[in-house]
């Protein structure tokens, strides 16, 4: 059996949450210096920005120091470096503790906020503000939620328990309750669980179900109906029991009711200006419940938030509403 290689730690320290990029040079490589195979491998950044690195000692080795341009290439090497960090409009909402013990820390989440650094969204995440306002720089998730779906989740403190807690989520030990805001069908039979098999392909915006054995499995409950809006509004209890991309939103749509504020489902909508925060996606991640792998407690966790739509539909629309959990 192949020996995992032995990672060093990071030479460099994080920035504003954010970790150093690590790049392992291949062991099959025959690139004749670190620069030449850098230019290849970055290729999206440009051999100028990658000189410019070299230029500045921003490429650095395990021991800290900076790597000259023309040093030879070793395989197997590790270097790290400082990405550029795009210029991002400020989430403005707050991120809300909710539950912090020397092993995990778990947070309500509002929307337009991601969890973790991908893409343009980096400093403006979940991860990033807390390692910031925290002060706990190993701070790592145990999952993640999506970008525009609000509350909670759930993020350890040391590094070597991390598998512990990850685990409980792929072996679905923990349970997951979400509420969702939309349209009221009196034909729509409920509760009911909803089966299907769902893809999500690469580079393709929606998930889609397929034909074949299910792999994606949700319970949909009615938690309550109003008149207001088009067709009247309803508030559904969500409980997934699997866990495919965009699962939710995918079974709400093929039920005939998609979430208020989806920008994929059913139909993909035109991609919404930076800094607009108006009528969110109206999906919360309401309750995490689980045994704590590392001290056996039990652990229950509500947020607190409320979905925008279900507070007041016209001003949810309207894109002004500003009530109890501003950001809703």
């Amino acid at each position: 059996m192949r020996r995992k290689p032995r990672i060093p730690p990071s030479p460099l320290p994080q920035r504003h949450g954010v970790d150093p990029v690590r790049v392992r040079l291949p062991v099959a490589g025959s690139w004749p210096t670190v620069r030449e195979h850098l230019v290849e491998r970055l290729s999206g950044a440009g051999a100028g920005v990658v000189d410019g690195m070299f230029d500045t000692g921003q490429i650095v080795g395990a021991d800290g120091r900076a790597v000259a341009a023309d040093a030879p290439y070793v395989p197997g090497m590790f270097v790290w470096f400082h990405r550029e960090l795009p210029e991002e409009v400020p989430v403005p909402f707050p991120l809300e503790v909710v539950h912090r013990d020397e092993h995990i820390v778990v947070v309500d989440k509002p929307h337009f906020l991601a969890t973790t650094p991908r893409g343009s969204h980096v400093t403006e995440t979940a991860l990033a503000r807390l390692r910031r306002e925290l002060d706990i720089p190993a701070l790592g998730p145990a999952h993640r939620l999506d970008r525009l779906t609000a509350g909670l989740v759930l993020f350890t403190v040391r590094p070597e328990e991390r598998g512990a807690y990850q685990t409980l989520f792929s072996d679905r030990r923990v349970l997951k309750e979400y509420e969702a805001v939309a349209s009221y069908d009196p034909a729509l039979s409920l509760p009911r669980t909803v089966r299907s098999r769902i893809v999500k392909e690469r580079g393709v915006l929606q998930a889609r179900e397929v034909t074949g054995e299910p792999n994606a499995v949700s319970r949909v409950e009615l938690l309550g109906q109003r008149p207001e809006g088009v067709g009247g509004l309803a508030r559904y209890r969500l409980v997934p029991g699997t866990g495919q991309t965009h699962q939710l939103r995918v079974h709400m749509t093929a039920l005939g009711v998609p979430i208020l504020g989806d920008p994929l489902y059913p139909e993909v909508t035109g991609p919404v200006p930076a800094g607009d925060f108006r009528r969110p996606l109206q999906l919360l991640a309401r309750a995490l419940a689980f045994t704590d792998p590392v001290t056996g407690e039990e652990h229950r966790f509500r947020s607190g938030r409320e979905l925008a739509a279900w507070a007041s539909y016209d001003r949810w629309a309207a894109g002004t509403y500003d009530g109890p959990s501003a950001g809703q």
